[in-house]
């Protein structure tokens, strides 16, 4: 059996990401607290993962900077799991993974869940990554410059 090398040796970012969210439970550990989840028993309901499980993927979150705790809303003993900026900033990489989902994984009219935005209600519009002039950037028009 391999063993797997330390994730600060990787010089790729996408295999660093990965080492850290890359997992099932995370992220949509991740997607759910994008949908306002914040309590350990919210999540589980929600996710229907083993205590053990979840437990293991909050508390490397929160050791990741992803998710913070703080004392509940309401005032009460439990404490809640919010996102970080950091934990934010992975808002692109969960809709990324959503839209690619709806369109690649969902037949027509079949039900699903949709983003809209708040103050419309339109979809979401698709990401798409842009060059610096602002045009659609294909995969064949990138390179990776990898470190020596």
């Amino acid at each position: 059996m391999a063993t797997r090398k330390d994730p600060s040796d990787e010089t790729c970012p996408v295999a660093r990401t990965l080492e850290l969210v890359g997992e099932r439970w995370s992220l949509m550990i991740v997607r759910d607290a994008f949908d306002g989840i914040r309590r350990f028993s919210d999540f589980q309901r929600s996710l229907a993962v083993a205590r053990n499980i979840l437990a293991d993927r909050l508390r490397r979150l929160v050791e990741a900077g992803i998710l913070t705790t703080q004392p509940a809303s309401d005032g009460s003993a439990y404490h809640e799991y919010v996102l970080t900026k950091k934990g934010e900033s992975l808002f692109p990489v969960v809709l990324a993974l959503r839209q690619w989902g709806e369109h690649h994984l969902f037949a027509r009219g079949e039900r699903r869940s949709q983003m809209v935005e708040k103050q419309t209600g339109k979809p979401v519009p698709l990401m798409m990554p842009r060059t610096s002039d602002g045009d659609v950037l294909l995969p064949g028009e990138t390179e990776v410059r990898k470190p020596r």
